[in-house]
């Protein structure tokens, strides 16, 4: 009877000293952080880990890849050609030299949707967007533009891709809105497929409710790598859209790339936007031509060939600028009928807000 009085006894004490602790650590928690609690987006680092969320969200960000390919007319700087004399049945005759030029990009975009064999992605549409004609006009002995064509760029084709995706990797776009610098991108594997893709499915928050310091993550792929970085909001409510300022160390790539916020603690993560760009300078250089091969010149042998200009644009780390998730909604919602005739249904995405 005693024996079983003390099993009784040290039960009780047992269940009291974890009643306690748990008591004591939630007590800590609500001191430490105060406003964990307060239904705004937290401002301090998370208090606990996050991986598992953090991996499930970055498996749906996927890195694209996107080329140009153009037809290329010179003028001779002699003739003084203007632009409305040249057409489509003459420029060959008026060109001094024909060639082929590409242009390259890379973005970060995230799947918004996946059902009947169906894909869509979010991106920035500077990623994949590429004028149809480009012209550059010869400038005079003070560097002021003239109206004389010095070449014609002219897109014969364009091909976007998404890395890892099966097949060839190629998508279409299938909205796109160059003045809010938003796309959607997908394709049709057909409703018999067996692949399979993971599908972003947090909630989507309100950009217009960060403050000063509010505590963000980043997931993107600069310069082709998956990366997920830390970021604080300054200048939030900067516009009427509600964009902000991150000072994320982003790069090349990271276009596109998602901002979450955190809302009373992890893992309560909202997509408060998507990174639109970083500050560049440009700057023109002189380069040789390029060898066959890609071959290295001698750097012992001086260079007497002929040159050219290139315009490199150098990264202003520490900057970015953020396009609002209310601004993505608004496109969204925009393009949802052109989106559901191709039967890509995003209104479970918009039914995150």
């Amino acid at each position: 009877m005693k024996y079983s009085n003390l099993k009784y006894y040290r039960f009780v004490i047992l269940s009291f000293l974890v009643l306690f602790m748990v008591s004591c650590s939630s007590v800590t928690y609500d001191k430490i952080y105060p406003t964990l609690q307060d239904g705004k987006y937290d401002s301090e680092f998370p208090y606990k880990g996050c991986s598992d969320q953090l991996e499930e969200i970055s498996i749906t960000t996927k890195r694209i890849n996107s080329t140009a390919f153009y037809k290329t007319y010179t003028f001779s700087q002699l003739h003084n050609i203007k632009l409305d004399e040249i057409g489509s049945e003459n420029i060959s005759e008026l060109a001094l030299t024909e060639g082929y030029a590409d242009q390259t990009s890379s973005g970060t975009g995230t799947i918004i949707y996946y059902g009947i064999g169906r894909v869509a992605l979010l991106t920035c549409a500077h990623t994949i967007n590429y004028p149809d004609t480009i012209v550059s006009f010869i400038a005079d002995a003070d560097g002021n533009k003239t109206d004389f064509v010095d070449a014609i760029l002219i897109k014969e084709s364009q091909s976007v891709y998404v890395a890892g995706f099966p097949g060839n990797s190629r998508v279409e776009i299938l909205a796109m809105d160059t003045d809010l610098d938003l796309a959607i991108i997908g394709r049709n594997y057909g409703a018999f497929s067996n692949v399979v893709f993971p599908v972003f499915n947090y909630p989507l928050g309100k950009a217009k409710e960060l403050e000063w310091g509010t505590f963000v993550y980043v997931f993107g792929y600069p310069l082709s790598y998956l990366m997920i970085t830390r970021a604080i909001v300054s200048t939030p409510n900067k516009d009427e859209s509600a964009s902000f300022v991150l000072d994320a160390v982003v790069n090349r790539g990271s276009s596109g790339a998602l901002v979450l916020a955190i809302k009373d603690g992890v893992p309560n993560f909202e997509l408060v936007g998507i990174v639109q760009w970083v500050p560049e300078e440009e700057t023109n250089i002189l380069t040789p031509k390029k060898l066959k091969n890609n071959e290295a010149y001698n750097p012992i042998v001086p260079y007497m060939g002929e040159e050219f200009v290139k315009r490199y644009s150098s990264i202003r780390y520490g900057i970015a600028n953020i396009i609002s998730i209310e601004t993505v909604v608004g496109f969204l919602e925009k393009n949802r009928k052109v989106l559901n005739e191709k039967k890509f249904y995003i209104d479970e995405f918009l039914a995150g807000q």
